[in-house]
């Protein structure tokens, strides 16, 4: 059970703080919702307390996972798939399960092909959207504001000049 002020991830949607938990009845049954404020947009999402398990909100990482993301976001990319279906699918399989660390692979291969060879519409929205749920994690985890995760992450896939000319 959480209480409010526990800082939890719901997967999908990003990391959140746990500010209400309120009972609503809906279609004549009684239902307990944690009540949880993402750090990005001020959006408020309502979980049911009965299906935090099905649906796998977990406590937010630690301030040494999050150094350990850092680490991954910054490695090489791995191997994908040329084909664009199947890499979509695969990718979309690593968000489903709320990993962090699959999240931020995802992000940090698709940001490093985006950079390289361009992405499709459909890849680019899931890179917005895996960074969104990856940002709002890690301002949590490390206690920064948005713009200072986004930046960082930003530099790591920015090439120097030093690895522009050694590309060429």
């Amino acid at each position: 059970m959480y209480k409010i002020g526990d800082k939890v991830v719901y997967p999908n949607h990003g990391a959140g703080t746990i500010v209400g938990i309120d009972t609503k009845t809906i279609l004549d049954e009684k239902k307990e919702y944690y009540i949880m404020k993402l750090p990005i947009g001020e959006m408020k999402v309502m979980i049911p307390v009965d299906k935090i398990d099905k649906i796998g909100i977990r406590d937010v990482i630690s301030e040494e996972k999050a150094d350990e993301v850092f680490e991954l976001l910054d490695g090489e990319k791995s191997k994908m798939s040329q084909n664009w279906n199947r890499r979509f699918r695969a990718n979309q399989e690593k968000l489903k399960t709320g990993d962090i660390f699959e999240v931020a692979e995802v992000v940090r291969n698709l940001s490093i092909r985006d950079r390289d060879k361009g992405l499709s519409t459909g890849e680019k929205k899931m890179l917005s959207n895996a960074r969104q749920i990856l940002i709002s994690e890690l301002v949590l985890a490390k206690d920064m504001d948005e713009e200072s995760v986004s930046e960082k992450m930003d530099d790591l896939f920015t090439l120097s000049e030093e690895e522009v000319d050694s590309e060429n």
